[in-house]
């Protein structure tokens, strides 16, 4: 029987949007598959691991008889990719347990599993805040913080980023325990104060899909999800239980050693040192002293790199410590040409910020070297 005819991009676009939480090997077989549904002239495409739900839908109307069926996700996606791009693919539903997929002279036989078998996510309670922003915004705003989020760390909740709400601002937060990076953005609502732990897998697929554009994108905080939804995209996600550490605490108000600093200038003296950087601890000394900074990288080779870099700076001397990937991802992901660095002592956090911008911080700890 004959369900659908289209276009390969037509049904390859959507199929890419949902695919990427999708595991190669579950405990449960029919998480490996995609949830393909047709009503009216709309096909969509859903794929869920459980912790995350990612429905979208073509962008053309189709032609076609009302399905609902799964089948393997990668498969579908290779078979698609492999086709050329301008060939008209056809789906054919042999019997309960059959796909066809014909393209051309191609054919091929996909298994598939009962659609009422496959498990979704639904947003079982009313929204506790709701408000809008561009897609641009949000995009740039998870850009700013997601590098900070931990890595399988035991404490999971910085294993994610800190969604909070309050007042006019929507403000991400993300920390792996040794830097902490912090972005706001103002909003047209006045909401009371509410937060949500979102999973790393969350954030990378979101961050993925989200387009450099003015298309507002509606995010809802339920009571242990979180709901976005943009064009024909939907993203439902659980939320990570736990007490996000508090931020403010953790932001040096007194740092007096202040100065201005090229972003790209100190990002490509960093770049150059770091090739002699150790490559376990990747130590990077800074020297301040008045009008520059010296930047030391040593390896256990016993082989050094040395930049300077002239700087508006005229405090004390200082010399500090700290893990050169750590500077190196804050000057690589912020959009700014100039920088404000702060330091203290050699024990204590510098501060990254924005000059006259209090939308964004970065506070990194100093390592011994």
């Amino acid at each position: 029987m004959l369900i659908l005819q289209a276009e390969r991009d037509a049904l390859l676009k959507p199929l890419l949007a949902v695919t990427g939480i999708v595991e190669r090997r579950h405990t449960l077989p029919i998480l490996s598959n995609v949830l393909i549904e047709k009503k009216a002239d709309a096909v969509s495409f859903l794929a869920t691991d459980l912790e995350i739900q990612i429905t979208t839908a073509s962008p053309d109307d189709m032609a076609g008889e009302a399905f609902r069926l799964t089948t393997s996700a990668k498969k579908l996606q290779d078979i698609l990719r492999a086709i050329p791009g301008n060939a008209t693919v056809t789906l054919e539903q042999q019997d309960a347990g059959r796909l066809t997929l014909k393209a051309g002279k191609s054919r091929f036989n996909l298994q598939t599993l009962p659609a009422d078998d496959f498990p979704l996510l639904t947003a079982g309670s009313a929204a506790e805040a709701s408000f809008q922003l561009s897609q641009r915004d949000l995009k740039r705003l998870i850009a700013q913080v997601q590098y900070a989020m931990a890595v399988q760390d035991i404490r999971y909740y910085l294993n994610g980023l800190l969604l909070q709400t309050e007042g006019n601002q929507v403000r991400l937060i993300a920390t792996d325990g040794h830097r902490l990076a912090f972005a706001c953005a103002d909003i047209e609502a006045s909401l009371a104060k509410s937060e949500v732990i979102l999973p790393r897998k969350t954030i990378l697929e979101l961050y993925k899909l989200l387009q450099d554009s003015d298309e507002q994108i509606n995010i809802e905080l339920l009571s242990n999800q979180v709901r976005f939804s943009f064009g024909s995209t939907v993203i439902i996600s659980k939320v990570v239980d736990g007490k996000f550490p508090d931020y403010n605490r953790v932001i040096p108000l007194d740092n007096e050693k202040i100065f201005l600093i090229e972003r790209v200038t100190f990002l490509q003296a960093l770049q150059r040192a770091a090739i002699l950087a150790n490559e376990k601890f990747r130590g990077v000394r800074l020297v301040l002293k008045p009008g520059a900074m010296s930047i030391l990288c040593t390896n256990s080779e016993q082989e050094e790199a040395e930049e300077e870099l002239e700087i508006a700076f005229q405090g004390g001397e200082l010399e500090i410590g700290f893990n050169i990937n750590y500077l190196l991802d804050v000057l690589t992901n912020l959009p700014a040409d100039t920088l404000q660095l702060a330091f203290g002592d050699g024990t204590r956090s510098a501060l990254v910020t924005i000059p006259d911008n209090s939308n964004f911080k970065y506070i990194v700890m100093p390592m011994r070297i």
